[in-house]
């Protein structure tokens, strides 16, 4: 499964329906490790659990490699890992890994985990890893592939374009969308970024475009009032976290989109797109991000930005639905195992026989 030479993004096909399967989606709630798991989970139609570590737990600290805190053990009563064991597990994030060990032992190993991104124990830490073309890690279960899973299904753009976010539809062509992150443990965005940034936009909205800006909750506040100006001084549409996230319908609707290199995570959802994408380059963007943004380059999806509109064409690149494929067959390989184990049914974990195979 480890691909040193990954087909095209979105070559995996549609994934199977295993709707009938139960799973859970097992994160410390940060949105950008939940909304990995839950592109998958959707792609394979499974209507999954959300499970949320509590926060404050004293022995988060010890992880990936520590125990789980003895609330949360399976079987216990209101615990995190209450009830019967699932038929799969999705999770992500350093903190999930001891739980994700709880549940292999609760279960037997049947429950069928899967990981997204390098769990920092090993391949063998969970049935199915992914990880990004970037990440060192490999192994025959590792899979790999340029861009992250993510919810920005091509379902849901194109709802979004038979029916338009009115707030988005007013706006004239051409609509520029603006995904603006924030400070994190990598960089900070400086001063001179914060005025390079509102210079560069600027430059797009006096030569007569429509910005569609959206900031995060790591954004600075210096920042977030600097782009809500601009965007009421030339007409343009800033979402001030009122009314419903317009963050699809901004992609759905933009003829170009303008992201900040923090977040490898906005760029993935932004290529799904198909259209130019163009990055504001921040000092100490993560250097295994920086091979991303060069892979996405060499696929002529991404330009630098600076201050001005680009010309690119390229098929959208969503490997959501690639990684959800391989994860169905590996997960179908582990109930082949389960069913040819001595004393063992092809039933769910935890629940009840069930006939019939994968």
């Amino acid at each position: 499964m480890d691909r040193s030479h990954p087909a095209p993004e979105g070559a995996g096909g549609t994934p199977p329906d295993l709707s009938r399967f139960s799973a859970w989606i097992l994160t410390d709630g940060k949105a950008g490790d939940e909304n990995q798991c839950i592109g998958i989970a959707e792609s394979l139609s499974l209507k999954a659990e959300i499970r949320r570590i509590p926060r404050g737990r004293p022995l988060v600290w010890t992880a990936p490699w520590g125990p789980i805190d003895p609330r949360d053990a399976p079987g216990r009563a209101g615990g995190l890992l209450a009830g019967a064991m699932p038929d799969l597990l999705i999770a992500s994030g350093r903190r999930a890994v001891p739980y994700l060990r709880a549940i292999r032992r609760a279960s037997g190993n049947r429950t069928f985990t899967a990981f997204l991104k390098d769990p920092r124990t090993g391949h063998d830490t969970a049935d199915f890893i992914w990880v990004p073309d970037y990440d060192d890690l490999r192994g025959p279960n590792v899979f790999t592939t340029l861009t992250a899973p993510h919810p920005v299904s091509q379902a849901r753009l194109q709802a979004a374009r038979r029916a338009p976010d009115p707030r988005l539809a007013a706006l004239p062509w051409p609509r520029i969308a603006v995904l603006v992150g924030g400070n994190s443990r990598h960089l900070s965005y400086g001063q001179a970024d914060m005025q390079r940034l509102v210079a560069d936009l600027t430059k797009l909205a006096e030569g007569g475009c429509s910005l569609m800006l959206t900031v995060s909750r790591r954004t600075p506040p210096a920042l977030r009032t600097a782009l809500q100006a601009l965007a009421k001084t030339h007409g343009g549409f800033f979402w001030d976290g009122t009314g419903d996230n317009p963050y699809i319908g901004m992609l759905a609707l933009a003829d170009q989109i303008v992201v900040t290199s923090d977040s490898a995570n906005m760029v993935g959802e932004a290529a799904s797109t198909g259209v130019p994408l163009l990055l504001f380059d921040l000092p100490k963007t993560y250097i295994r991000h920086r091979r991303m943004f060069a892979g996405l380059a060499m696929a002529g999806a991404l330009k630098p930005f600076i201050g001005r509109l680009e010309e690119l064409h390229y098929a959208p690149l969503d490997a959501t639905p690639e990684i959800a494929s391989a994860l169905a067959a590996s997960f179908a390989r582990h109930r082949g195992r389960l069913a040819g184990a001595p004393g063992t049914t092809d039933s769910p974990a935890g629940g009840p026989n069930r006939t019939g195979g994968f």
